[in-house]
């Protein structure tokens, strides 16, 4: 009888054990981006297009064990590292993370008043920050503005924190050799005077000195290293002539979208990778980062932001097509967002914890009908939007009938 009990329970263990594995795969197995691609117009007219709108995507499944350990099932869709996209506001994520790593190797907190010198015509001189809640300049007011609504000016700072050398030495540690993040986005800093970093000072409440930056003058050459770009058949120059020739991106930043979808990855499951390959950050700094990741502007206190950044200012996946305001309080989007000279990217942890859904959706496209850069004429709106948006609803829409 004994026996019998056991054999039956033993049976019925199996049945279930069976089923889940069934479930797993058959949710997984069955994933075509071929097929997700002509649910709606937009995509296909996009996919159908692929090569002239350079498109790529990569989509991450994540299923977790009983204990909450996650793994990872990877889906690509013509993702090549060498097919070249302007990184644009990508860059602020990785800048973000590695300032906060160096706040904490100089045992400084990220609220600390930070005052930023000049040494050059071309650079900002910066000790006041009205949007902060002291009215001082800080890294973590800086992290803020940088995530909730892609301040160029915030970024600035950061990469001067860092300094060319650190920022890529860092990156090269953490196994993103080919990275490059060799300018800033709001001054008059031109080739080797980008590479120049300010002089910046720490104070503490009473404004007594706790750490003084020199100046950065870079050892290492940070060229590209995967070739030459040029995109495009005509630009306009900072003089605004047209010069009727392709643009070339092989001075600029680079990041490919395999870099920006691991390090978003890495920073949410930061715990769960070997301590050798974490970020040097606290658990209360990748809090931090994440939650203002995830925040819509209206959301924050300090700084405040008036209506002109709707919910969706950043949140192109799933919404970026409307400016309603986002009411699902479910569904939450962690994610940094690029947008220049007709390129538009997203990086996006998507989760609802109700549904128990997540998932990581990173997507670039290109939206220049006119192959003119700076002449002000993208489809974002018309093309690039529509098809984020409605590519994020898709995947969304397939994990929650495959969950």
């Amino acid at each position: 009888m004994k026996t019998g009990i056991h054999i039956s329970a033993l049976k019925s263990t199996l049945i279930t054990v069976l089923i889940l594995v069934f479930n797993m795969v058959h949710s997984q197995a069955f994933f075509s981006f071929d097929s997700l691609l002509t649910k709606k117009p937009i995509l296909k007219l996009i996919s159908d297009a692929y090569k002239k709108y350079k498109l790529q995507i990569i989509y991450t499944q994540i299923k977790r064990d009983a204990s909450g350990k996650p793994y990872f099932k990877n889906y690509v869709y013509h993702v090549d590292s060498t097919n070249y996209f302007y990184c644009a506001s990508l860059v602020k994520l990785p800048c973000s993370i590695i300032a906060l790593e160096k706040m904490n190797e100089l045992k400084l907190d990220k609220e600390t008043t930070m005052f930023t010198d000049s040494a050059n015509a071309c650079q900002h001189s910066v000790n006041k920050d009205t949007t902060s809640g002291t009215g001082y300049p800080s890294m973590a007011n800086y992290i803020k503005r940088m995530f909730l609504i892609s301040d160029n000016f915030a970024y600035g700072r950061g990469y001067e924190f860092l300094g060319v050398d650190y920022l890529h030495n860092r990156l090269s540690e953490l196994g993103y050799k080919n990275m490059r993040i060799v300018h800033r986005f709001d001054g008059g800093c031109k080739g080797r005077d980008n590479l120049i970093t300010n002089p910046i000072s720490f104070y503490d409440k009473e404004l007594k000195l706790l750490y003084q930056q020199p100046q950065g003058n870079p050892m290492g050459s940070y060229t590209n290293s995967i070739g030459i770009f040029k995109i495009g058949k005509a630009y306009y120059n900072t003089q605004n002539k047209k010069i009727n020739e392709p643009k070339d991106f092989t001075a600029m930043n680079y990041v490919s979208l395999q870099n920006i979808h691991s390090i978003l990855q890495r920073l949410v499951f930061n715990e769960f990778y070997p301590a050798s390959q974490q970020y040097g950050i606290t658990k209360n700094d990748q809090q931090f980062l994440v939650q203002y990741l995830t925040m819509l502007p209206r959301e924050s206190i300090r700084p405040v932001y008036n209506k002109s950044y709707y919910d969706s200012y950043k949140k192109y996946f799933i919404y970026g097509d409307s400016k309603a305001p986002i009411t699902d309080k479910n569904l939450k989007i962690t994610n940094i967002v690029g947008q220049s000279y007709g390129f538009m990217v997203d990086c996006a942890y998507i989760h609802n914890e109700k549904e128990h859904v997540e998932f990581i959706l990173s997507a670039v496209i290109y939206a220049n009908e006119d192959e003119v850069i700076n002449d002000g004429k993208y489809e974002y709106g018309t093309v690039a939007l529509p098809f984020l948006a409605e590519l994020g609803r898709q995947v969304y829409s397939y994990e929650l009938k495959s969950k």
